[in-house]
């Protein structure tokens, strides 16, 4: 994953390569942006479950201010102005009046960047506009839905030179970062495979109201067939195998099991007559995608939330010295192991190896993790350099989501990836996680 931001974007900002140290430019006004001088002013687009814990997050990050936040719904609002008021004494402007008002928002000349925590058909508009209004966007998973909304937000990336990061969380989990340095230590030898998954029954909490009627994303299993939520699988798997720093996708195929388990979900929940029980779902169950890369690597990707499971990745990376498996959470290591080919335990290793993002203790949602990557995201604002996620691995992780769907249409037959990088990935050196 590339920290180089396009060299285009450089040209036409008249700043030198940002790799080398060099601050960000200023969308079109042909200065080098300074760093910023005070707190660091984040607007949000989206407040409701997810974009309220985010908002919480961030207030406990020093320095950082919200003048405004929008969202469809007064009350939610309303509530995100409270929680600014009673965390820093201001209270931020809203924007409420429908769909389109976060353009307001994002015109405001007292903002430094925005963080998107909307519906998924609004986080590529959204984060088009915040880098069009020269903000640093921060967009919640997935980022882009199609091919064309991928291609959006690395074309505005590149000409307006401002960055985009998707806020993966999972790319920041302790264990995972420990896995990422054992693997560029050596340890694990030449990665050559990985699997991942999202596994996690999730029908009557986030697709549908415990009450059984429709939430917001319902509607993508009525009428899509595709993994709908690739980036907390693929978050780590990007940075474990060079993706887009030396290797890049060539091919997906991808299969799809016939749709049962939220028609059986809602038959044993509500009875058999109810209208979810019956009701058409263009949504498989579970949706399988294997990725070939240029450099023969292989990645198994499992979309796996419509049947009863308990929360599971199920990460495991393959290398020639050696195997990490997040579910055994154990290693096989044949170059320190002297029981070769039995598991050893992981926690060991990740005290060993721990990334220098946990050498101090770290709170907040899921593990620490939202603090971790707003805290560094902030740290990028401030600074005027690039995200630790650019957006071409915002993109790499997202664009799953359009292969699968294609894949699936076509039979299960391979998609060739679009380049996002433009070759870029052949001599991109790694930067996630470098400290």
């Amino acid at each position: 994953m590339s920290n180089d931001l396009d060299r285009r974007g450089f040209i036409k900002a008249g700043v030198a390569a940002a790799a080398a140290g060099a601050t960000l430019a200023s969308a079109g006004t042909g200065q080098t942006a300074a760093a910023v001088d005070g707190p660091v002013r984040v607007g949000f687009a989206g407040v409701g479950g997810r974009g309220t814990g985010l908002l919480s997050t961030i207030l406990h990050l020093p320095g950082v201010e919200v003048p405004a936040v929008c969202d469809i719904d007064p009350n939610r609002a309303k509530r995100a102005q409270d929680i600014v008021e009673g965390a820093r004494g201001t209270r931020p402007e809203a924007y409420t009046r429908d769909e389109h008002h976060y353009t307001e928002m994002m015109d405001r000349d007292d903002l430094d960047a925005v963080v998107i925590a909307s519906y998924w058909e609004w986080h590529t508009p959204m984060a088009v506009a915040a880098m069009k209004a020269g903000k640093y966007a921060a967009v919640e998973v997935p980022a882009a839905m199609s091919f064309e909304e991928c291609w959006d937000l690395v074309d505005t990336h590149e000409e307006t030179g401002v960055p985009c990061m998707m806020l993966e969380n999972w790319s920041f989990r302790r264990d995972n970062l420990a896995v990422l340095n054992m693997i560029r230590e050596g340890l694990l030898g030449e990665i050559v495979h990985c699997h991942c998954a999202h596994s996690h029954e999730c029908i009557g909490h986030w697709f549908f109201y415990p009450d059984g009627t429709d939430r917001w994303p319902g509607k993508y299993l009525v009428n899509y067939n595709r993994d709908h939520y690739p980036t907390h699988s693929l978050g780590p798997v990007i940075s474990w195998l060079d993706i887009g720093c030396g290797d890049y996708y060539a091919t997906a195929t991808s299969t799809a099991t016939a749709s049962k388990g939220i028609n059986a979900y809602f038959a044993r929940t509500f009875g058999p007559d109810h209208p979810g029980a019956t009701r058409e779902y263009a949504q498989g169950d579970i949706v399988t995608t294997v990725i070939e890369t240029y450099g023969g690597k292989s990645i198994v990707i499992n979309y796996d939330m419509q049947l009863p499971r308990p929360y599971d990745n199920r990460w495991e990376v393959s290398g020639t010295l050696g195997v990490y498996n997040e579910q055994r959470d154990s290693v096989c290591l044949m170059g320190e192991d002297p029981k070769a080919h039995n598991w050893e335990p992981f926690a060991p290793h990740q005290s060993k190896h721990d990334h220098a993002w946990y050498t101090t203790p770290i709170e907040g949602g899921h593990g620490g993790t939202d603090y971790l990557e707003l805290r560094e995201f902030v740290r990028a604002v401030r600074d005027r350099t690039q995200t630790p996620i650019d957006v071409y691995d915002s993109v790499a992780m997202s664009v799953i989501v359009a292969l699968s769907e294609k894949s699936i249409a076509r039979g299960s037959k391979p998609v060739k990836c679009p380049d996002f990088t433009r070759g870029k990935w052949k001599t991109n050196s790694p930067s996630f996680g470098v400290v």
